[in-house]
């Protein structure tokens, strides 16, 4: 699979299972959405925002897929770095904040490794 299938193919499934089961993806995920309700809520603001980079990537060419693979790899790098600094104030439980920080990383790698392909 080429690296941009790849990528948006991650972005489309984490998603849409964070839209349609918020709660189950959060427990993937290390979360805990039983002791905060409102999770689901900005789960699925995550959502939406993954989707839209897979739609933005796979439904563009060129300058414009150059961007949206920019777009994505700036939103992952924050993720990570919000898991750092969740896992290090205790915001998260330190195995939640590997798993989301991981996470973030590799797609990060995808990102990259897509832009390259993209060249």
């Amino acid at each position: 699979m080429n690296p941009v299938s790849l990528i948006s193919g991650l972005r489309a499934s984490i998603g849409a299972g964070a839209w349609l089961a918020p709660n189950l993806t959060g427990r993937l995920f290390g979360l805990d959405p039983d002791g905060n309700p409102q999770s689901s809520y900005l789960a699925r603001l995550f959502a939406i925002r993954d989707l839209a980079l897979a739609a933005g990537t796979l439904g563009s060419e060129g300058d414009a897929r150059r961007r949206w693979l920019q777009l994505g790899l700036a939103c992952d790098l924050a993720d990570a770095a919000a898991a750092y600094l969740a896992g290090r104030d205790g915001t998260l439980p330190k195995p939640a904040a590997v798993m989301t920080g991981g996470t973030a990383l590799a797609a990060a790698g995808m990102g990259v490794a897509a832009l390259g392909q993209a060249g």
